[in-house]
């Protein structure tokens, strides 16, 4: 029987051999994918890990704590932009720049979350969306920002801008390797976080917010502190995905961009670090690769151009990625609604017990 006699054996990255033997394996793989893999999907690579660390964040809001948010295109832009300007403007260092992001965010979520304490469901759904709509047109109307032109990343630079200690990380492969570390370590972060007291209170804010308080829980500081540190998670992965499309502007970042982020937390399950990972990977390879040129699908593609063009019009297969990941999300609701995460646990369930 495998019991837990520590409380330290909650955050233990490897609770067993084969654990350690696969995370290895993993690490391994994704360490040397450079090596094997074209330059364009090494960049495609780089937005799957962007993607990640802005579900596992948002899951922390909406799986474990139980809230809901439209609006964390805002948070991402935020990131975005404040990394970018920060380093653009008062020459810091890229790591400097991406922190002070973050922690803006942070600021940003800890206000958005004040209105959760009086309002739940849809209504917390209008108010979050609200925010992310007001932070796009903010965004595009002061100059400041570069307006609805759009800004241009300046280099990323690990030391000082300007001066002999400038360290600048140029194309895809070595910032891979950079939002790689970034990744993980914030995967690490927020998987040890929900084992502590404040992921505890999160969760028990969820299950019954009433009964939380009952027992103690401060249900203004945890749910704002969960805003907060979901969209310092937001922001960081915005300051990331400046730096790996190079240029953006404030439509990027508009409510159908907060839609998909909450689809990969659907999808890949809510309450799930793993499933924010697999959800966030599946959606953005669909949405980036698979999806994105409907007219060459194997198949499917030549169908769907036939029956365009006789009954529709073959303009409309643009929006043929939308509907698709609008079925696979009712789908996951329908039939697993544990997501993605519950595929999984399915599956290592079956290989645990076979062949019986």
């Amino acid at each position: 029987m495998d019991m837990k006699r520590d409380y330290y054996e909650d955050i233990e990255l490897f609770q067993s051999n084969t654990v350690f033997f696969w995370t290895v394996v993993l690490m391994a793989c994704l360490f040397t994918l450079p090596l094997y893999v074209e330059s364009y999907n090494i960049y495609l690579v780089n937005i799957i890990l962007v993607h990640v660390i802005m579900a596992v964040g948002l899951n922390i809001l909406v799986g474990y704590t139980g809230q809901i948010s439209l609006g964390h295109a805002g948070f991402f832009a935020i990131g975005a932009y404040g990394t970018a300007l920060i380093s653009m403007h008062l020459h810091m260092p890229f790591v400097v720049s991406l922190i002070a992001s973050g922690l803006i965010a942070a600021f940003f979520g800890f206000i958005l979350g004040l209105p959760a304490l009086r309002l739940e469901g849809p209504y917390l759904a209008i108010a979050t969306l609200g925010f992310g709509l007001t932070i796009m047109h903010v965004i595009g109307r002061w100059e400041v920002f570069g307006g609805r032109m759009g800004i241009t990343v300046p280099p990323l630079d690990m030391g000082v801008p300007g001066t002999p200690l400038s360290f600048v990380i140029e194309g895809d492969v070595k910032i891979y390797y950079l939002i790689l570390v970034i990744t993980i370590l914030m995967v690490i972060c927020a998987r040890n976080l929900m084992k502590t007291r404040l992921g505890r209170a999160f969760v028990a804010i969820r299950d019954d917010d009433v009964a939380a308080e009952v027992m103690g829980v401060n249900l203004t500081v945890y749910k704002t502190l969960s805003f907060a540190v979901s969209a310092f998670y937001a922001g960081i992965a915005g300051g990331l995905y400046g730096y790996v499309v190079s240029f953006f502007d404030p439509f990027t970042f508009n409510l159908i961009l907060s839609i998909i982020f909450l689809v990969m937390v659907v999808v890949g399950g809510l309450g799930s670090i793993l499933g924010s990972v697999l959800g966030a990977s599946l959606i953005t390879y669909l949405q980036f690769d698979l999806l994105k040129n409907v007219e060459e699908l194997p198949y499917l593609g030549d169908l769907l151009v036939l029956v365009s063009r006789k009954w529709l019009t073959v303009i409309g297969l643009a929006n043929f990625s939308s509907i698709a990941l609008g079925v696979i999300m009712i789908c996951i609701v329908i039939f697993e609604p544990l997501g993605m995460f519950g595929i999984w646990i399915r599956i290592k369930k079956y290989w645990k017990t076979w062949p019986f």
